[in-house]
């Protein structure tokens, strides 16, 4: 695009410019990235310091802040910072003078506060104006020789004072620190390392920068809260590279105890909120995410810290550990961003180089430092040697200085007579002449002397690079001296994958469930289902229960809607209410559509070989599939099982365990027929099927059940009941239209609501919406398929029609267990 020309406009107050916006925007915000990258939020690769670091330390070494003098007010030494060097908010600086001071922060904190400096529970410290604080002993290694000319200074923000643009640092305090922070358009995470490691890592690069040894001085990270750090390939690539991932897992004992085991917890991940960690692990035990926490406890005091997690008994500790793990922050990753500044601009550091540019550092520090001497040495030892020549000449010196008339004269006196340098004379006219006759002259021989051969060392140091590096390796091993570090965190080669066997956590409790026609569902407690005083759980107006019973908290539902769609439900997974309430909406777990009703539901408890999914339509649809292709559902949505035509809806399914199965069929009008149910062709999920059932125009599927060896008994929407042998119902060719299984009289139209085959011993429950009737089996008269229904005496209201047949065994819900896997009699179609 084509740049608009800048224009000007005079006018009485001046010149009015004018510029595009772009142009504008982008300088201005180059501006402030420039900023924020260089003067904020990034540190110098050389001392490891952002700037508001820097200034804090260096306002405190300027006041005689330092660790050998009492402490000052940390409100005066903020006062100070942002006074003299940064213009910005006391909190900031505070803050920034906090964190220096944290020991679960940093291995070897840089500033000693006196008073409440925070906690590893994310307590905010105290005001300025409570808290003292003083330089640690270990920050003198960062400031020593700060006053001989070893960095380069610049005017602070009022050109009133001088402030350092780094700090000499006699270690590598970027690496052993740790710090991060995020700037415009960059981002640093840089972990703590083991003081020793690096300073060893140091030396060995100041021999040879090419040292292949490096990875094994430094074997990674060492946070000052310890814990297990885990993958040397992810310390090995941000080594290399400047970026990797590492994992860092609390330190956890699992302890026997005579009542109860413990999980003890001795070290947390670097920057884990203890507080918040012990409040989540108390969460999951409210609520019962793993089963077998009793309590947790926080029992950290002075000694060291220290989290109680009591186990119940015969509560699997290695599950509920490795749950924790996953699920809390006892395990943490941490990402390596090693971006500092090198030369006015912020680059990408692995170990090797981040290392070095320390090493360049220092390598100009002792140069400058050793200039700086070797000039105060040489004017000394100039003065030195004026003052051996004075004593030679002692008595013509103080006569000279005793008929001169002043000391202007005196100088000019000995320069011309004696031949003395201006300093040397300077030197001497400045002293008392009851000193000067009185100097040993053998003292300042031997100063003498010690000068000269200082400033051979220095000349050397300068003129050497092997000489200035002996030095520099001699000063990296004293640090090592004074600061030994053992290390806190454990390296363990490989991340150590989490594997959680999730049916462990889960409690194996009884419970009662029921599910409604419109998708509810209801997980209670056996006291609050005894409690209730009703078999019949809460229900919205117009709904109905579809299935209820007792199960257990490990199964899982497989639920079918009537738009053909099948999903798997973990009974744990649904929230525990009264057996009076509603219930959750199963749109929660599954995602359902708007009115998306409930078809059948079954319970599920391990996978069984050899059973069949047969699915009807109501429009006569029918396919079989393999129990597996259920079971491999993924919890949590809904997957299409039976492809449905227009206007067509999911009327029943039912478990079939044998291929020799004879499967009844029944239409609203009475039309039935039984075949086996290996006549219907196996397919997949997905699929629409075949014809099942020829059906009659305005004719619908009304049941479909696998029959056995009992009667069946067939239901009239209007409460007629008739019982017929299973002989009765025709043995035809898939998709046959069916016989008649009723006579029809013409003054009452009956339709078939439901069948099931029944034993003449049991009972069997009529459902109509919320309401329920009982009539035993052997009150339905046996009758042919030729016979009109006998009446059942329950009486219904106007406009109310007997839905389905819930067959009751012992006053209750059946519950066959056969294989122990797939109960279809428990939660049976409707």
């Amino acid at each position: 695009m084509k740049k608009k020309a800048e224009t000007a406009t005079g006018n009485s107050q001046g010149i009015v410019r004018t510029l595009p916006l772009e142009e504008i925007l982008s300088d201005r915000f180059a501006r402030y990235s420039k900023y924020i990258i260089q003067e904020r939020a990034l540190p110098d690769a050389r001392d490891g310091l952002k700037p508001v670091q820097r200034r804090i330390l260096y306002a405190m070494q300027e006041s005689g802040n330092t660790w050998d003098k009492p402490y000052h007010k940390s409100a005066k030494t903020v006062g100070n910072v942002i006074g003299n060097y940064h213009p910005h908010g006391d909190s900031s600086v505070y803050d920034a003078m906090v964190r220096l001071s944290q020991d679960w922060k940093m291995n070897f904190p840089l500033i000693d506060m006196q008073g409440n400096n925070g906690s590893i529970d994310d307590d905010p410290a105290a005001a300025m104006r409570y808290t003292e604080a003083r330089l640690a002993p270990v920050t003198g290694m960062l400031l020593q020789d700060i006053d001989k000319d070893t960095v380069e200074w610049a005017p602070n923000f009022s050109d009133e004072k001088m402030e350092p643009t780094v700090l000499p640092a006699r270690y590598p305090n970027l690496l052993t620190m740790g710090i991060s922070g995020i700037a415009a358009g960059y981002a640093t995470n840089i972990p703590p390392h083991n003081m020793t490691e690096i300073l060893d890592g140091a030396i060995e690069l100041a021999r040879n920068p090419d040292s292949k040894k490096l990875y094994d001085i430094v074997q990674g990270p060492d946070f000052p809260t310890g814990g297990i750090v885990m993958g040397r390939d992810g310390i090995r690539s941000a080594f290399d590279t400047g970026r990797g991932r590492i994992i860092i897992r609390s330190k956890c004992d699992i302890v026997p105890g005579k009542t109860v085991d413990q999980i003890i917890v001795t070290e947390i991940p670097y920057e884990v909120v203890k507080s918040g960690l012990v409040k989540k692990i108390d969460d999951i035990r409210l609520n019962r995410k793993a089963e077998g926490i009793l309590d947790v406890r926080d029992e950290s005091d002075r000694n060291g810290l220290r989290i109680a997690i009591d186990l119940k008994k015969d509560a699997p500790a290695e599950t509920i550990l490795n749950y924790l793990y996953k699920n809390t922050d006892l395990q943490v990753s941490f990402s390596y961003n090693m971006i500092a500044i090198v030369n006015r601009r912020p680059v990408l550091l692995g170990l090797r180089q981040a290392i070095l540019a320390f090493l360049d550092h220092r390598r100009e520090v002792i140069l400058r430092r050793s200039a700086f001497d070797l000039k105060k040495k040489q004017e000394r030892a100039h003065i030195q040697e004026g003052l051996i020549k004075a004593i030679s000449i002692m008595d013509e010196v103080i006569a000279l200085i005793r008929g001169a008339r002043d000391k202007a004269d005196a100088k000019s006196r000995l320069m011309e007579h004696f031949a003395f340098t201006a300093a040397q004379a300077e030197a001497i006219v400045m002293m008392r002449l009851y000193r000067l006759s009185h100097m040993d002259i053998t003292q300042l021989e031997q100063e003498y002397a010690q000068l000269e051969s200082d400033i051979a060392e220095l000349e050397k140091i300068l003129a050497q690079p092997k000489e200035l590096d002996r030095v520099l390796t001699t000063e990296l091993r004293e640090v090592r001296r004074k600061f030994p570090m053992p290390r806190k965190s454990q390296i363990v080669d490989e991340v150590e994958s989490i594997v959680i066997d999730p049916m462990a956590m889960i409690p194996d409790e009884p419970a009662m469930l029921a599910v409604t026609r419109q998708a509810y569902v209801k997980r209670s407690s056996l006291r609050s289902y005894n409690a209730s005083g009703t078999d019949l759980p809460g229900l919205k107006e117009g709904d109905e229960v579809l299935a209820a019973g007792e199960l257990r908290t490990r199964d899982q539902l497989l639920v079918f809607t009537e738009r053909g769609r099948a999903g798997i439900v973990p009974v744990w997974q649904l929230e525990e209410s009264r057996w009076k309430d509603t219930g959750m909406h199963l749109s929660a777990l599954l995602k359902t559509e708007p009115n998306e009703q409930v078809a059948a539901v079954f319970v599920l408890r391990q996978t069984v070989e050899h059973l069949q999914v047969v699915q009807v339509s109501a429009h006569g649809q029918i396919k079989r599939s393999d129990i597996a292709d259920f079971t491999a559902l993924k919890p949590g949505r809904l997957t299409v099982s039976m492809k449905l035509g227009d206007l067509d809806r999911l009327n029943s399914v039912v478990i079939s365990r044998s291929p020799e199965d004879r499967l009844g069929l029944m239409s609203v009008q009475g039309l039935g027929l039984q075949y086996e149910v290996q006549e219907i062709p196996q397919s997949g999920l997905k699929t629409k099927g075949v014809r099942g059932l020829s059906l009659v125009p305005d004719d619908e599927i009304a049941a479909v059940h696998v029959l056995d060896q009992e009667p069946v008994v067939i239901l009239a929407a209007d409460g007629s009941l008739k019982r017929l042998k299973r002989e009765e119902l025709p043995v035809l060719r898939r998709p046959a239209k069916g016989q008649r299984m009723f006579k029809q009289v013409k003054s009452r139209g009956y339709t078939i609501s439901d069948m099931d085959c029944l034993p003449v011993h049991e009972s069997v429950e009529l459902v109509s919406g919320s309401d329920h009737s009982t009539i035993r089996a052997s009150e339905i008269p046996l009758m042919t398929a030729a016979s009109t229904f006998s009446r059942h005496s329950a009486s219904l209201e106007q406009g109310r029609f007997l839905e389905r047949l819930q067959p009751l065994e012992n006053g209750t819900w059946a519950a066959d267990d056969k294989e122990g896997t797939v109960q279809p009699t428990l939660f049976d179609e409707g």
